[in-house]
């Protein structure tokens, strides 16, 4: 039960501090996407680069070779312009969100739906689609808000982590309960 408690505490003070600066430093925090992505990307052409030789086939080596360019160019281009790669990862975010948006409006009108699932999903949807609107109309902003979303988001998560961390002790020594 140590091991669990300590990693939780671990955890949930990771994204405490995590969470608090990505509020406080938003642009810090839109970098590190940046930065994540760059890396991601580089890996990306790196295991293309490994499944292009271990083919047996010329058509398949030669098109992974072509995707692990286009992977390291990508990450390339997301260091050198970091402003525009923010700038796309919120309008696929702000894409993301008019999609789901939608796919949860159009739940509404399912078949065999209680009035308040109906409710919830069309609450749900438009909520989605406003977010992705608002995005796409003003993705500097959006980039900024998505940051600090994701520092609350991260500060709730260290908090429940570490009363979750709190409690395991706790549950394990209560007798289970008996039917």
């Amino acid at each position: 039960m140590r091991n669990l408690t300590g990693s939780l505490v671990l955890k949930g003070a990771l994204s405490l501090i995590i969470g608090l600066i990505a509020v406080v430093w938003p642009a810090v925090t839109i970098e590190a996407f940046v930065i994540l992505f760059a890396v991601y990307a580089f890996m990306l052409a790196g295991t293309e680069l490994m499944r292009a030789f271990a083919s047996r086939d010329a058509g398949p080596v030669i098109g992974r070779i072509l995707l692990a360019l286009l992977d390291a160019v990508a990450g390339v281009a997301a260091l050198v312009w970091p402003g525009i790669t923010a700038l796309a990862l919120t309008l696929l975010v702000a894409g993301w969100a008019l999609v789901a948006g939608a796919v949860e409006f159009g739940l509404v009108f399912g078949a065999g739906r209680t009035a308040g699932e109906r409710a919830l999903w069309g609450l749900s949807g438009l909520v989605s689609l406003a977010f992705g609107v608002v995005l796409v109309i003003r993705p500097d902003l959006g980039a900024v808000t998505l940051a600090q979303v994701y520092g609350l988001f991260s500060i709730v998560s260290g908090v429940s982590t570490l009363v979750l961390a709190g409690n395991v002790g706790t549950v394990a020594r209560e007798p289970a309960p008996r039917y």
